[in-house]
């Protein structure tokens, strides 16, 4: 096992990685940005290092520096987290380059799976479902292209290979804009993502967003811990999370699980990960491989008693995964609401001083946060704050408990989204389950 892991971002996540080192009895290095100074695992790990200024390109996402302080503390690994250089297949690259391991799955299977052309042949290859589209990157004949479209049928959408995260994309009704949206897609994907190459899919009128929770070794072992539901989203960026998902059988969860984790046995991968899919008609559709731990992480473990962070830690020390197929029980059920500290309305940034917070509390709730009273959010990164998990035995209870929390929640000096929570832990149709992922965004344009 690890002496020392040097955990590589900020907030909530860096926190949670924080406490699973210090449960397997690793000292933690924290490195932090000049606007960070204040952050709760900043305060609470055994070393800390500043890395550089508040602008995220000259601090956390600054690989010469990250190294550098893993160096000067004798760091054994470097824990990513989610977002800044979780999945840079050369940052991964150079920390293991540089004699430290990465705590997550190797640079040339990152590099795979972020090109989405490539991850989607990987995936038809491992026989997990795919969206009917070009099988392949676009070429420059326009001809081609047309009658490609055609065959697959319209509504089209055409999307950066990449891209992530909702940018990337553009859905096309009919030919006669199909050409003007390849070019636009391609001129912003070069311009973004500094790689031009574009495919088509067929475009999905009312899909859910389904994700499959998986871990693997290095000894050939892969498990799948059931699914989560991500289809409350706005801009594509996901609101609440829960697992299990509605109206999904036991049947597809070991169907679709099984291929998943098959096909990390088979690309070799090693930690967490996470397939998405777009799933519907019974049928599920594979998106994205996210190959990293999840901001909504929280409701598997709630679901089947599984610590990912510490499975994660272990596996790229070496050790084999503590579980295995036949061990993976899910019960009852999660739902998390992302807190942001935004206008619940308008949804603008509000950063500042947290005058006072207070953590609901009561039976299946589950605080994951590094705000406290007199912390100060700063304006330069993402406004989620906390992260907010409901368990109970059913969907309702799971349900009934959220909206406890979210009324004893109180969080002052700051906006919040807690109220758009409030009406959506109230809204018939969440509670009947089964919401398509334009739901939110059909709800919130018709209240303006």
């Amino acid at each position: 096992m690890f002496k020392k892991v040097l955990i590589a971002n900020r907030g909530e996540i860096a926190l949670r990685v924080y406490r699973a080192c210090r449960e397997l009895g690793i000292q933690t290095v924290a490195v932090y940005s000049s606007a960070d100074q204040d952050l709760m695992h900043v305060k609470l790990a055994d070393e800390s290092v500043c890395i550089g200024p508040a602008n995220p390109r000259d601090s956390y996402l600054n690989i010469p520096a990250i190294i550098a302080a893993a160096e000067i503390t004798d760091a054994d690994a470097i824990h990513p987290g989610y977002g800044f250089l979780a999945e840079n297949d050369d940052f991964a690259e150079r920390v293991q380059e540089s004699g430290f391991a990465f705590i997550g799955p190797n640079a040339k299977t990152i590099r795979l799976m972020g090109d989405k052309v490539s991850a989607i042949e990987a995936m038809k290859k491992a026989k997990v479902p795919t969206v009917p589209g070009s099988d392949g990157p676009l070429g420059n004949d326009s001809k081609t292209n047309i009658k490609l479209a055609s065959k697959i049928g319209y509504p089209v959408i055409i999307k950066a290979a990449g891209g992530g995260g909702g940018r990337g994309m553009r859905v096309v009704p009919s030919e006669a804009t199909l050409l003007n949206a390849i070019s636009m897609t391609k001129q912003e994907a070069a311009a973004a993502f500094g790689n031009d190459k574009l495919y088509m899919e067929k475009f999905l009128q009312n899909p859910r967003h389904i994700e499959i929770q998986i871990l693997a070794d290095s000894h050939g072992n892969a498990v799948y811990l059931g699914e989560r539901d991500c289809s409350m989203q706005r801009r594509h960026q996901k609101v609440i999370e829960e697992a299990p998902a509605p109206g999904i059988t036991e049947k597809q969860r070991k169907d679709i699980g099984e291929r998943c984790a098959k096909a990390c046995v088979k690309m070799g991968y090693t930690g967490a990960g996470t397939f998405e899919f777009l799933y519907e008609d019974g049928e599920f559709y594979f998106i994205e491989m996210n190959t990293r731990v999840q901001v909504e992480h929280p409701v598997t473990e709630m679901i089947t008693g599984i610590d990912i962070v510490r499975e994660q830690i272990s596996v790229a020390a070496g050790e084999k995964l503590s579980v295995k197929q036949s061990d993976i029980k899910l019960t009852g059920h999660a739902i998390e609401c992302r807190i942001n500290a935004e206008d619940a309305k308008t949804f603008l940034p509000s950063p500042g001083l947290i005058a006072m917070f207070h953590a609901p509390g009561g039976p299946g709730i589950r605080v994951d946060s590094h705000i406290y009273s007199g912390y100060t959010v700063p304006p330069n990164y993402d406004s989620l704050i906390a992260k907010l998990i409901a368990y109970g035995e059913t969907r309702d209870v799971a349900i009934a408990r959220m909206c406890n929390a979210l009324d004893e929640i109180h969080i002052e000096g700051i906006k919040t989204n807690t109220a758009l929570h409030r009406k959506l832990m109230n809204d018939e149709h969440f509670k009947e389950g089964g919401t398509n992922i334009h739901y939110l965004e059909e709800k919130l344009s018709l209240k303006k």
